[in-house]
């Protein structure tokens, strides 16, 4: 049994995002990481291989070349192998064609489990994983506190605001899991070492069978405008004041926002 676990490659969460003049993000402009959401991925697949329930954990990821740091980087963790899908007409993808590219490479792999982190720490769009699942016309196990295989299914523990659920489906299948998981291992000195001696592929779009012209530049959507939050208004305090003071001070600054 073989888990492909696809994992992006992002700039550093407490990094200052930029945009170029074309309002994409600029990648080159601060420190990347494999996105943090997609280790809780790699911790769970690496889990179920060390209790002999796959045979085999491989990543897959797409982006430019210096995705493979990434992939790199998993493969220290755990894991046996590594692919990476990168192309000049890639630059710019939003989810619909990442989903695209991912799809046909997974369907070139084959894996019993397609596994993903919820989300990318970059975009937050959750939309990957189901999308991926459709254009496979796969069953979709999401949002999984735990993946669990056996008797040719998977099985997920969701948990919701009343307890869990439990979601079965037979394989193959695409899932995603959250941080519930457990944390992610580091990886040590051995493993580092080792990850430079496993196979790492790189694929193009004409690798995986896809024609660049399908992807409509690389996007489905444009990005029309891009602007920092808000600057938080300064904290106000209460102090040195009596207690039914303080009270009324409060209530009014409540009032004041239709708090209450």
């Amino acid at each position: 049994m073989k888990i492909v676990v696809c994992i992006k490659q992002v700039p550093a969460t407490t990094a200052e995002k930029r945009y170029t003049d074309d309002l994409r993000l600029d990648r080159t402009s601060a420190e990347s990481v494999i996105n943090p959401l997609d280790e809780y991925a790699v911790e769970m697949a690496l889990k179920l291989a060390e209790s002999g329930a796959v045979d085999s954990v491989a990543y897959l990821s797409m982006g430019p070349d210096s995705a493979a740091e990434a992939l790199r980087r998993a493969l220290a963790m755990g894991g046996d192998e590594a692919y990476l899908v990168t192309d000049p007409a890639l630059a710019g993808a939003d989810e619909w064609a990442t989903a695209r590219v991912l799809a046909a490479a997974l369907d070139k792999l084959a894996p019993d489990v397609a596994l993903m982190g919820m989300a990318s720490d970059d975009a937050r769009g959750s939309l990957v994983p189901g999308a991926v699942a459709a254009m496979r016309d796969l069953p979709l196990l999401s949002y999984g506190a735990e993946l669990m295989l056996a008797d040719g299914a998977a099985r997920i523990r969701r948990l919701s605001a009343s307890g869990f659920d439990i979601i079965e489906a037979p394989l193959p299948v695409v899932a995603s899991v959250t941080d519930q998981v457990g944390e992610p291992r580091y990886a040590s000195l051995k493993g580092i070492m080792a990850a430079r001696r496993k196979p790492l592929e790189t694929w193009s779009l004409a690798d995986i069978g896809v024609d660049p012209g399908s992807l409509h530049g690389g996007a489905v959507t444009r990005m029309l405008e891009a602007k920092p939050p808000e600057a938080k208004a300064p904290t106000e305090r209460v102090e040195n004041v009596g207690a039914d003071e303080a009270v009324a001070k409060i209530a009014d600054w409540l009032a004041a926002r239709k708090l209450i």
